[in-house]
């Protein structure tokens, strides 16, 4: 079977691209995981309109991403900040793709903005993917990306030549 024979929605990227495919949902992410956490904050960093940061800190509760903790500043009403479950402290690695792709690719004459480190060491840190045997992968051209169980036949549309019957 062919790629173009495929539906393309029952991919694992057009899923992903579902819930966090958007711009600010990128960004509302990398604020918590460097600690914004607090909706005003949020709003503040980020300069996003509420709605939009409404809609999607509720994508991600809802998507099982991020969830909502209660806090309360005295003399204030109760509010939530957001912090990142299982599920999304998985979207790091996502993340630290993109960081390290606009660094080499978009970064201007000063350097990157960030610098990724681990903290037991303080060595920077590279994604590197590995195979299950542990090696790593160097290239594009040595990977094999098939289809799997739950690829699915792309809807076939009428011919042509059979509407024009």
């Amino acid at each position: 079977m062919e790629w173009i024979d495929l539906d393309s929605r029952a991919c694992s990227i057009a899923r992903t691209l579902e819930i966090v495919g958007d711009r600010w949902t990128l960004l509302i992410l990398r604020d918590v995981f460097n600690g914004v956490r607090r909706f005003a904050d949020l709003q503040r960093h980020l300069g996003i309109a509420r709605n939009v940061l409404t809609q999607r800190l509720t994508a991600l509760v809802d998507a099982g991403i991020l969830v909502r903790i209660p806090y309360q500043d005295p003399g204030t009403r109760s509010r939530h900040e957001y912090e990142p479950t299982d599920r999304g402290r998985e979207l790091l690695s996502v993340l630290l793709t993109i960081i390290a792709w606009g660094d080499r690719h978009l970064a201007d004459a000063s350097g990157p903005p960030v610098h990724v480190r681990h903290i037991e060491c303080g060595a920077d840190v590279r994604l590197v993917p590995v195979c299950e045997a542990g090696h790593a992968i160097k290239s594009a051209s040595e990977v094999l990306i098939e289809p799997g169980p739950g690829a699915r036949p792309a809807r076939q549309s009428p011919s042509v030549s059979s509407q024009m019957d």
